[in-house]
């Protein structure tokens, strides 16, 4: 019998652009295969997103760029996990990482979203929300080419964000250094 546990995880924490995707999930039957979304194909994360989804209680929250520039990740992430667990009534709730960013009665585990099915499950369910949304992203934005980079800072992108300067979905707070010094007219 599965723990009743609410596992919560996010996606988007690190990209340059795009939403910081925070789900809390409880599972209410076993589910086969999880592991941390990193670990997965994205075809094998599609699928057990949609079992998932049928086999549990959840609760996703999302934050723009807009809102990360104002705010900060750290409490827009305090946030979320507040609201989750306004929402999601559980004993008990494991957020995966080290730190609660001062939110009482969460416990933390490094790596949690490969060991603890729950957060496996909150970890799938963040990564293919966030996905999702760029690749809609992608089709407003076709020159950044959103569906190759998910919005991380790679090469590429840096080289389009030089080439068309920020878009709505970038997060100006972020410090580039490959684009310090630049001025862009957004």
């Amino acid at each position: 019998m599965l723990e009743r546990l609410c596992g919560i995880d996010e996606a988007g924490r690190g990209p340059i652009a795009g939403d910081l995707v925070v789900a809390g999930c409880i599972l209410n039957a076993e589910i086969k295969g999880l592991n941390d979304s990193k670990k997965l194909s994205e075809k094998k994360r599609e699928l057990l997103y949609e079992e998932i989804i049928l086999k549990s209680l959840y609760h996703v929250v999302k934050f723009s760029a807009k809102e990360i520039d104002l705010d900060g990740i750290s409490k827009c992430l305090a946030s979320a996990l507040k609201e989750i667990m306004n929402t999601l009534k559980c004993e008990n709730y494991l957020f995966d990482g080290n730190s609660t960013f001062g939110v009482k009665s969460l416990e933390t585990m490094v790596k949690a979203d490969g060991k603890v099915p729950q957060v496996s499950a909150a970890s799938i369910i963040a990564k293919v929300t966030h996905d999702r949304d760029i690749l809609e992203e992608s089709k407003k934005y076709p020159q950044y080419q959103f569906e190759k980079h998910k919005g991380y800072g790679t090469k590429l992108h840096i080289e389009m964000i030089k080439k068309y300067g920020y878009c709505a979905i970038h997060r100006r707070s972020y410090k580039i250094k490959a684009l310090e010094g630049l001025l862009f007219s957004v």
